[in-house]
């Protein structure tokens, strides 16, 4: 059989999911506080005021690197392949840091923890979120990019 993913790992995905929800949960009812990603790097960086205890955002952020070394350490690490330039990544990372203050959170805030609350917002951001990806997509495979 043909797979559409030959790449697929479909039991390290799940279990990621589950461990990325259950940090989602742990952070919610332990601290109240919501697990998202770019609001917890504003915090830790010292852009936003308000969120997580400052503290706990730098753990969180600095955990995120810790924990996929630890993980490439465990089970090896994951081939990646990046432009031959910088500016691409340069420039989407801005963009992405400016969506994420602009749709007041991320993917991980809206997509995880909104859409968890049943929060009206978050379903309105997460399928803003599949759209613009879906476009992009289709944009780069008409033109030949990807």
């Amino acid at each position: 059989m043909i797979s559409a993913f030959p790449n697929a790992m479909p039991v390290e995905g799940f279990m990621g999911g589950l461990l990325i929800g259950l940090a989602a949960a742990i952070m919610l009812l332990g601290l109240g506080r919501i697990a998202g990603v770019s609001g917890m790097a504003a915090r830790a960086t010292g852009i936003a005021d308000s969120g997580a205890p400052r503290n706990v955002a730098i753990a969180f952020v600095v955990g995120l690197p810790l924990g996929a070394l630890l993980i490439a350490q465990t089970v090896g690490a994951v081939n990646v392949s990046f432009p031959a330039s910088i500016w691409p990544l340069i420039i989407g990372g801005l963009l992405v840091g400016y969506g994420t203050r602009l749709g007041s959170g991320c993917t991980s805030g809206h997509g995880v923890c909104g859409l968890s609350r049943l929060s009206p917002r978050s379903m309105v951001a997460t399928g803003m979120f599949m759209a613009s990806g879906f476009v992009t997509v289709g944009l780069l495979r008409a033109g030949g990019w990807l």
